[in-house]
């Protein structure tokens, strides 16, 4: 296990350092520049939108709103990359890690921004046989990839890596996750196979209900459990008050100090920061994109906004209670890694009970975590094939990954997962960059409207020269829209 364990991280290594971190942060930082810094300037938009009522699809029923789409796709967003994937990048890449995860969220959520927009553009209709109701919707990169570039095989190479990736071994980390904080929690004496047994019968009631329930089941759980860790991390900090300037000296220090770049830890910081920055908010990964096509909302650049937004709330506020729960506890970094670290500094600080607690946490955004993944991978199946048993039988697959999880060993999951989640960054950000052009005709053209104190509504018409088929938006929408004050 251990050599199978060094030749992941020699291949992590290469890969992260030579290729796919340049072309992250370069696709990034076009994105922005190219944008005008959407992600920053439109914050306030990206509210308003969010509160967006959902709409009724041609059936009379009730559609997925921008809400729900942005709970799906937090569902997978915050999860144990949050308290796990913070913790060891901090181990690895020391406190600096912290500000590079800050940097690449600032960035990348231009890229979210790109990759949803097209999701929503390219979006197609589900058919009832599928598995979910008629008249519900599925998309993504392998969508785009087809219908915007033109190239289905480039949609099925990226079809087949994020159902592996997020289907199989991401859900793997998390019932890993689980089984770690569950045995910390509650003692070595809980089998690993009752906890993924447990998770298995759960995760089965959801994934055999379709996308409506896993949009109803992620509405709930993701803001309960987000507000539940946010309290928890901050009456750690309130303990620890007097520690926050230390804690934030470090974290610039640690990006940027003389003593990291003479010991070679300055390249730790960010590889670790960048890794676990998209491990944990996805952008620019081309998950995030397979929940933004569900939504039923009336311009695509409504999903990229609030998919921007998730971004943000991921890193810059679950990742970022994460790292001050840790720094401002000051545990020792070398006898804990994972979990298991951010567990030792909650209950030093609040004592016993709260490991408890954050069994209940983990347990919440691991399980919701699953759903999202889940889903990810089912709207790909669907792409791939129409198959009758394909769904099924890729539903009983995920679930004896989940179970595999729990017994498997954290770093080969953890190692495992960072080439997965690397691949298929590769593959989406290498069609994003030239589909990127479309985003831009759209966010036009939704600026043009919100200039003129409407609502945005799009219609081919309106942004000529679009490739491809737009099937979910031809004749589906009014001619004119209308103005924000009669919504």
């Amino acid at each position: 296990m251990d050599s199978l364990n060094s030749f992941i991280l020699d291949v992590n290594d290469v890969f992260w350092a030579y290729y796919l971190i340049p072309l992250v942060v370069g696709a990034a930082l076009f994105f922005t520049f190219r944008s005008r810094a959407v992600q920053i300037r439109l914050l306030p938009e990206m509210f308003r939108v969010l509160r967006d009522k959902a709409q009724t699809g041609p059936d009379g029923s009730k559609q997925v709103s921008s809400f729900k789409a942005f709970t799906i796709s937090a569902a997978a967003r915050v999860g144990t990359g949050n308290i796990a994937g913070v913790a060891t990048a901090i181990t690895a890449g020391g406190a600096g890690a912290v500000f590079w995860m800050w940097v690449m969220a600032l960035l990348g959520a231009a890229s979210a921004f790109v990759e949803s927009s097209l999701a929503q553009l390219y979006k197609v209709r589900n058919k009832k046989e599928s598995g979910n109701a008629a008249g519900t919707y599925r998309g993504g990169p392998a969508y785009y990839m087809q219908h915007g570039l033109g190239k289905r095989w480039a949609g099925l190479v990226f079809a087949v890596v994020i159902t592996l990736t997020f289907g199989f071994v991401f859900n793997a980390v998390q019932s890993n996750t689980i089984a770690s904080v569950a045995r910390g929690s509650l003692g070595d004496g809980i089998p690993e196979a009752g906890i993924g047994l447990v998770l298995v019968l759960l995760l089965g009631a959801v994934v055999f209900g379709g996308v409506r329930r896993v949009a109803a089941v992620s509405s709930v759980v993701v803001p309960v459990m987000a507000v539940l860790y946010l309290v928890l991390g901050a009456a750690v900090v309130v303990l620890n008050i007097g520690d926050v300037p230390r804690v934030l000296a470090d974290i610039v220090g640690g990006a940027f100090g003389v003593r990291e770049v003479a010991g070679g830890a300055l390249g730790a910081a960010i590889q670790q920061g960048v890794r676990r920055g998209m491990f944990s908010n996805e952008a620019g990964l081309g998950s995030a994109p397979n929940a933004a096509a569900t939504a039923e909302v009336t311009h695509p650049v409504k999903q990229g906004l609030v998919q921007t937004l998730g971004v943000f709330f991921d890193t810059l506020l679950i990742c970022s209670m994460t790292a001050f729960i840790i720094l401002t506890s000051n545990p020792s970094l070398s006898e804990r890694a994972g979990a298991d670290l951010t567990q030792s500094a909650l209950t030093g600080t609040l004592g016993g009970w709260a490991g408890h607690v954050l069994t209940v946490v983990v347990f919440l955004l691991a399980f919701s975590t699953l759903i999202g993944n889940y889903y990810y991978g089912e709207s790909n199946i669907q792409f791939m094939t129409g198959k009758r048993w394909a769904l099924p039988s890729y539903r009983v697959l995920v679930l004896v990954a989940v179970f595999a999880g729990a017994l498997g060993s954290v770093d080969v999951v953890w190692n495992l997962a960072d080439v997965f989640m690397g691949g298929m960054a590769l593959v989406n950000l290498l069609a994003i960059l030239p589909l990127s052009a479309i985003a831009w005709k759209l966010l036009d053209d939704y600026l043009a409207q919100r200039r003129d104190g409407l609502d945005p509504v799009f219609t081919r018409e309106r942004v000529p020269g679009l490739p491809g088929r737009i099937e979910c938006w031809e004749g589906e929408r009014a001619s004119s829209s209308e103005p924000v004050a009669e919504r």
